[in-house]
């Protein structure tokens, strides 16, 4: 059994990613999955949420929204939307998307497209856990 796999995380713009992983924990469309080496062979939807990898010395996380994920024993695929490094994360602007996401969910009223809403306020948690602050 071998005690790595490749990592490639791509989005229409650019590879993100390409390295050698020990874990990865990603947003499913029905949850998250870990992925260690030597996988079965899955596709799945992505969701938003945070991409956590391990390696043998670091962990890392990027925030992401939808895509897919094609796993195998020896490579774990991922083509996203988006995919952001906290470096690359304005805390300060994802608390605001959060704070107007909430604030029009929690408004009552009946023009909100509450899953536009949902979206936006999943975005900016998952933007905000990736960057360490809690969301």
């Amino acid at each position: 059994m071998a005690d790595t796999f490749q990592l490639e995380i791509v989005t229409p713009e650019k590879k993100v990613v390409e390295t050698r992983a020990e874990e990865v924990q990603i947003p499913g469309k029905n949850g998250y999955l870990g992925i260690l080496p030597d996988h079965a062979p899955l596709i799945t939807e992505l969701s938003v949420g945070e991409i956590i990898y391990r390696g043998r010395t670091s962990e890392q996380r990027l925030a992401v929204a939808w895509g897919f994920a094609e796993v195998l024993p020896d490579k774990v695929t991922i083509l996203a939307e988006t995919a952001e490094r906290p470096s690359e994360i304005d805390v300060e602007r994802a608390r605001k998307a959060k704070q107007r996401a909430e604030q029009r969910l929690a408004s009552g009223d009946p023009n909100v497209d509450v899953d536009r809403a949902l979206d936006s306020l999943h975005r900016a948690e998952a933007r905000l856990d990736a960057a360490g602050q809690k969301a």
